[in-house]
């Protein structure tokens, strides 16, 4: 029986928000579950104004309307709070590697507080659920803790399921190493630059991962077509996206210095 193996705290999150689009949308909840080496926990549970109207479709889905955000503080306002509680911790969460950390990193980035994640670990524990059976959160809730999860999609109850989970998951498959470095390796997926996985990496080098120039070094294609930098930053692309593209395309300028 394995049991997670933290060398520094977890942060287990869950975002409610507005949509789906990581540039576009917003966070109107988030919850955060941290969990110490000791495996004592910490919870943090936090609404935020988004700045724009909740559409009846996500209200349906979390509950959550306009009334109930009108007097919280925007994501700008909470960041600083935000980010000291998880300050030197890894993350995870539930399709986290494709929606949560993205869009909190997107939400940073406009609020211009910087959130390192370069030396964080990252724990997506649906993709364990994917790899190792194929299925919901509250499926995932039922097969591994043979509980029903109430209270699904309030962002505290979502993200304290996953981290149950995650600890089944480890009892489960003997084969799971329990520590966050064996398990973010587990967990991800093709070797990415942003999150949106517009760029990856491909032979060691940065490659365009959608559009006409999809498999083009992005360094090739900038030095033939510097105008296609312009179009992109000017786009409708994730800020984290244009933050990279930036850091290539100005190391590419250092280098002819």
């Amino acid at each position: 029986m394995s049991s997670l193996l933290l060398k520094r705290p977890l942060a287990v999150i869950d975002l409610e928000t507005t949509g789906t689009n990581v540039a576009t949308d917003r966070i109107i909840e988030i919850a955060i579950i941290k969990v110490f080496p000791d495996k004592t926990i910490q919870t943090k549970v936090k609404r935020i104004h988004p700045g724009m109207p909740i559409p009846a479709g996500s209200t349906a889905i979390h509950g959550i309307k306009d009334e109930d955000v009108k007097d919280c503080p925007t994501f700008k306002q909470a960041a600083h709070e935000l980010k000291q509680f998880m300050d030197n911790c890894d993350l995870a969460g539930y399709n986290s590697n494709r929606f949560d950390i993205p869009l909190l990193v997107e939400e940073f980035l406009r609020a211009e507080i910087e959130f390192d994640i370069n030396k964080r670990k990252f724990v997506d524990v649906q993709r364990i659920f994917h790899l190792m059976e194929k299925r919901t959160l509250a499926a995932a809730y039922k097969f591994y803790c043979d509980k029903t999860l109430e209270n699904a999609h309030s962002a505290e109850a979502d993200a304290l399921a996953t981290y149950e989970i995650l600890e089944a998951q480890l009892t489960r498959y003997e084969q799971l190493q329990s520590d966050i470095d064996s398990l973010a390796t587990f967990t991800k997926e093709e070797d990415y630059v942003d999150f949106a996985r517009r760029i990856v990496m491909q032979g060691g080098q940065e490659v365009f991962n959608f559009g006409k120039y999809k498999g083009r070094a992005v360094r090739e294609v900038l030095k033939a077509e510097p105008q296609y930098y312009d179009w992109m930053m000017k786009a409708d692309f994730p800020l984290n996206t244009k933050q990279k593209l930036s850091e290539i395309y100005y190391n590419m300028m250092l280098k002819k210095m």
